[in-house]
């Protein structure tokens, strides 16, 4: 199980576009990396929302944010426009990628496994470290731990209302 201090593993995946994103193109900014189940279901359309509103917070941080779940880049791209998502969404079809992660479990039904993965967040330093890991939590509530992670460990002043 991947926790703070452990460096975040690097991966390649195919984003919405069709595009190569690398993990450590983003060296030197923190990145918020989030998986979540499936697109268009309850649970991830609030998660994905809610990060759409709180984009703007983290990327005054310098925050890089990246959707992941093993959706194809189509039904990424149109989950992507149908919610207005300012950040990119990337593919894990055979989950390896959530794998690496520790997010993925295999459920038993009816004599066969079912590969899953689970909703959890990684706040991911400058460093390439992991400043944070976000599980147990409701959907609604992952991207504001993440910026108050982020404004904690980058020692940014919250606003107060």
């Amino acid at each position: 199980m991947l926790g703070p201090g452990d460096p975040a593993p690097d991966f390649t995946a195919v984003d919405d576009a069709g595009r190569s994103v690398r993990l450590s193109d983003f060296r030197g900014r923190p990145v918020v990396l989030y998986f979540y189940p499936k697109d268009y279901t309850p649970g991830c359309t609030a998660e994905a929302c809610h990060f759409r509103d709180r984009h703007a917070d983290l990327e005054a941080l310098g925050a890089v944010v990246l959707g992941v779940s093993p959706d194809p880049p189509q039904t990424h791209q149109g989950f992507r426009q149908r919610h207005r998502l300012p950040f990119r969404l990337l593919a894990d079809p055979d989950r390896s990628l959530a794998a690496a992660y520790g997010v993925r479990r295999d459920l038993p039904v009816i004599g066969r496994f079912v590969p899953l993965v689970d909703r959890v967040t990684f706040v991911i330093g400058p460093d390439g470290r992991i400043l944070g890991v976000l599980r147990g939590i409701p959907p609604n509530r992952h991207a504001e731990k993440a910026l108050e992670l982020l404004q904690g460990e980058l020692q940014v002043p919250t606003k107060r209302g």
